[in-house]
C-alpha cells in the first residue's frame, strides 16, 4: 500500500436523488506498517439541516476527526460500500495483473453501489447514474458472467463493455453468485444467475426460500423468475432504491458488520452473533422491540431451513428517511449437508454457540425483548409453516421434484429437535 490515498465522500440525502458531499475519507500507512483510516464530515455538511449520519455506531455526526485501526483503516459504513466477493472478480479481470488495494477495490466500485454512499477524487460530486441494464439484456449478461466464471474472453463485445455491463452489481451484500442490476418499469432488480456447476437450481429455490420466509410472516425482498435463453434468472428487487420524480431515491444501509463493529474473516467470527446484534439493534433501531421480534423470528426460520450462511453480511439496517429499522431479509439458501444430528448457523443463536436447534434457539429470547411464551409461539408457528408448506412453495416457485428431494434434508433436520444437553 502506498503511505497515503485519500477521497471524498458523497451521499445522498433522504428524499433527495443528488449527491452532496459529506466528508473526506483518508488512509495512511504508518512505519510499521499498520493501515490507520481517518474520516472528517465537511463542514458545510454539518451545517445543512437536513445533514444524516453515513452510519448509527462509527460515524454520528459530529465535528473533529474519526480514526481506525480496524478493517485495514475502512469504518464499517465506507467497507460496506465496497465491491462484494464478485465485484472484486469484475474489478481483478479489468486490472489484469495489477495487483490492487483496498483503496481500488473502493475507487473502482460501481456507482450504483449498495445504500446512499459514493466515492471520488473531486471535492463537487458526480451526477448519479440513470442508465441501467434492461431484463432484455439479461442474456447478454449470462453469457458475460459465464466467462467470468470461465475466465474466457473470446465473447461478443469488448472486454471493456462486459466489465461495464457486469460492474452494476448493485450491493455488496450480495455474496459470490454471479449477478447485475437490471431496470424494469421504474424498479431495479439484482438479477442473479445459475453457475453452470450449481447442484440444483438455484434461482428457483432461493425465490421459494424467500416466498416460504413470507408464510412464515417474516419481511423479505421482493422476488421473481424469469427465463433467459432457457436459463433460470432470479430477480430480486433493490430495497435500498425508489422511483422518485428525477432519479432513484438511495437508501442508507449498514451491513450487521458494522453494527458489531467486526471483520468478516475466519479470526473475527467468534463476535458473529445474533446476540450481540440483537443488542446493537435495540440501541439503534427507531422501534426496537418490532426489528427484535423480527430478527428473533429470522434466526429460527435459518436454522429450520439449514440457511448456514446466514453470516453478518446478510443481515443489514435500512434508513429509508433520517430512521434505522431492520431491513427485508435477503439471500435465503437451504444448505442440505450430510449431519443430521447437529448443524451450526453461521452466528451464535443462544447459550449453546451456533447449534442450530429448538432448545438453543429459545436459550436467550430476553435478549430479543420477547417472553418464553412469546418465543415458543413464534418458533412454533414458524416450523409448523415450513413443516407443512416448504415442499409447496417449492413446487410453485418452479423447483423440480428431484431438486426438492436434494434440498429436502435442509428442512427441520432431524437434530433441530434434540436436546442440546
Amino acid at each position: 500500500m502506498t503511505s497515503e490515498r485519500e477521497c471524498y465522500v458523497y451521499i445522498v440525502l433522504p428524499g433527495e436523488t443528488e449527491f452532496v458531499t459529506a466528508g473526506r475519507f483518508r488512509v495512511i500507512l504508518t512505519p510499521e506498517g499498520q493501515a490507520i483510516g481517518e474520516f472528517v464530515y465537511g463542514r458545510r455538511y454539518l451545517e445543512r439541516d437536513d445533514a444524516v449520519e453515513l452510519d448509527p455506531v462509527q460515524l454520528r455526526l459530529r465535528k473533529g476527526v474519526y480514526e481506525t485501526a480496524r478493517m485495514q483503516g475502512f469504518f464499517g459504513a465506507i467497507r460496506d460500500s465496497m465491491p462484494d466477493f464478485w465485484g472484486r472478480c469484475i474489478i481483478e479481470r479489468n486490472a489484469g495483473s495489477v495487483q490492487l488495494e483496498e483503496f481500488d477495490y473502493l475507487m473502482q466500485g460501481p456507482d450504483d453501489r449498495a445504500g446512499a454512499l459514493g466515492f471520488g477524487l473531486n471535492v463537487a460530486p458526480p451526477a448519479p447514474q440513470h442508465a441501467f441494464n434492461r431484463t432484455l439484456d439479461l442474456e447478454r449478461l449470462q453469457i458475460a458472467a459465464d466467462a467470468v466464471i470461465n475466465d474466457a474472453s473470446d465473447i461478443t463485445g469488448t472486454a471493456a463493455e462486459q466489465v461495464e455491463a457486469l460492474m452494476l452489481i448493485g450491493t455488496s451484500m450480495g455474496g459470490a453468485r454471479p449477478k447485475a442490476v437490471v431496470e424494469h418499469m421504474q424498479t431495479l432488480w439484482l438479477a442473479k444467475f445459475i453457475r453452470q456447476n450449481d447442484r440444483w437450481n438455484h434461482p428457483r429455490v432461493e425465490h421459494g426460500l424467500l416466498q416460504l420466509a413470507k408464510a412464515c410472516d417474516l419481511t423479505t425482498a421482493d422476488s421473481k423468475i424469469t427465463t433467459v435463453a432457457g436459463r433460470d434468472v432470479l430477480l430480486v428487487r433493490r430495497f435500498d432504491r425508489d422511483w422518485a420524480a428525477h432519479g432513484y431515491l438511495r437508501h442508507r444501509m449498514v451491513s450487521a458488520l458494522t453494527l458489531l463493529q467486526i471483520d468478516d474473516n475466519p479470526l473475527a467470527r467468534g463476535n458473529w452473533s445474533y446476540i450481540l446484534l440483537a443488542d446493537e439493534i435495540r440501541r439503534v433501531s427507531a422501534q426496537p422491540a418490532a426489528d427484535l421480534r423480527e430478527l428473533f423470528a429470522r434466526m429460527c426460520f435459518n436454522a429450520a431451513v439449514s440457511n448456514l450462511d446466514d453470516h453478518p453480511r446478510n443481515h443489514a439496517l435500512l434508513a429509508s428517511g433520517r430512521q434505522w429499522r431492520l431491513s427485508p431479509a435477503y439471500d435465503l439458501t437451504p444448505a442440505p449437508v450430510i449431519a443430521m444430528d447437529r448443524r451450526d448457523l453461521a452466528m451464535v443463536c443462544g447459550r449453546f454457540g451456533r447449534w442450530a436447534n429448538r432448545e438453543n434457539l429459545l436459550s436467550m429470547h430476553g435478549r430479543f425483548l420477547l417472553s418464553k411464551t412469546e418465543a415458543v409461539d413464534i418458533l412454533d408457528r414458524i416450523v409448523g409453516t415450513i413443516r407443512s408448506q416448504w415442499r409447496p412453495t417449492m413446487q410453485r416457485a418452479g423447483v423440480s421434484k428431484a431438486d426438492c428431494e436434494v434440498i429436502a434434508g435442509a428442512f427441520l433436520y432431524e437434530g433441530f429437535f434434540h436436546s442440546t444437553v
